[in-house]
């Protein structure tokens, strides 16, 4: 493992000025709000943050569940993609036609963020940028006249879902204990997915130094992770990386909504996901765990089946 080159494996180099480029072109998507035959969901870019550089892609279906002649409305699932803090964006060809599917499949309105990146935003800046998407979505719902038309004539603002994979299910458990302190009325965050979120600590755990060879997500690079999008001066024992630790935090844990929580065997952070459910089960919140003995970290992403799963999970937690 000494030898081994975290920077080589993720494909990103170290600039002298802290941030970093990115070697791996990932193919992108452009928003496409034009119905054509056999699309099963359309999108829309909108600015959030002009300053931050920070947007949204909304993706709506194209066959709406109707009832009655009316048009039924749609939970809002708010979504925050993977890469480790450093890499992807809502455009990404893979983020985007995953958010294309799960809008057509649950149906909803998917929002999906486009995040500031570390490390040139650090953490809790990507914490920030959740909270900012919630308060648009509030403000959307407050003026009738003017809001997101998508929003407002098909989205249900009482049944907002919280939902993140990989590092983005750390946002959604970190932005989830920052509404508390929000009056978001007439939005109503009903629920959080974190799909095989991203925890990690100091002490090593036994799935770690087991797959610390892991192929696609090896120990060092998981340590370079954070290393790039914690805060400067930190350790992975922040309570940004590990929820575990105690603090005043804390007590926010039990006034937390409803939690799918979805992991697999072969992931090096199982380990950590499991005392993270554990917390929260000790919280007094209500948690419903789909853990596979089978798979690895990001399986849904190139295993259809293993896709398939995620999505029913999920259609059976969203109400």
């Amino acid at each position: 493992m000494s030898q081994f080159d975290a920077y080589t494996h993720l494909n990103v180099a170290l600039n002298p000025d802290g941030s970093l480029t990115r070697l791996l072109k990932l193919p992108t998507l452009p928003a496409s709000d034009v119905e054509l035959s056999g699309q099963i969901a359309v999108s829309r870019d909108v600015h959030l943050d002009h300053k931050k550089q920070t947007w949204i892609r909304i993706f709506r279906p194209t066959k709406l569940p109707s009832n009655d002649k009316s048009v039924v409305r749609l939970p809002i699932v708010v979504f925050f993609h993977g890469g480790g803090w450093i890499d992807f964006s809502a455009d990404n060809a893979l983020v985007h036609e995953g958010c294309n599917h799960l809008s057509s499949e649950l149906p909803a309105i998917i929002i999906s963020v486009a995040y500031r990146l570390a490390p040139e935003h650090r953490l809790p800046a990507q914490y920030d940028d959740a909270v900012d998407t919630l308060l648009w979505i509030q403000k959307q719902a407050l003026d009738p006249q003017n809001g997101e038309k998508w929003l407002l004539d098909y989205g249900d603002f009482s049944r907002c879902y919280l939902y993140g994979c990989s590092n983005g299910g750390n946002i959604v458990f970190n932005a989830a204990l920052r509404t508390l302190d929000l009056n978001l009325e007439p939005v109503k965050v009903k629920g959080l997915i974190m799909n095989q979120p991203m925890f990690g600590g100091q002490k090593r755990t036994k799935s770690e130094i087991k797959y610390a060879a892991d192929q696609y997500l090896p120990l060092p690079a998981i340590d370079l992770y954070w290393e790039l999008a914690l805060p400067k001066g930190t350790d992975r024992d922040h309570r940004y990386a590990n929820p575990m630790v105690n603090g005043p935090y804390r007590e926010k844990v039990k006034s937390l909504m409803r939690c799918l929580l979805i992991g697999f065997g072969g992931d090096p952070m199982v380990d950590r996901q499991q005392q993270f459910l554990q917390m929260l089960v000790l919280n007094g919140v209500p948690v419903e765990a789909r853990f596979d003995d089978i798979g690895f970290h990001g399986i849904d992403l190139i295993d259809s089946q293993r896709a398939v799963a995620v999505l029913n999970f999920i259609k059976d937690f969203i109400c």
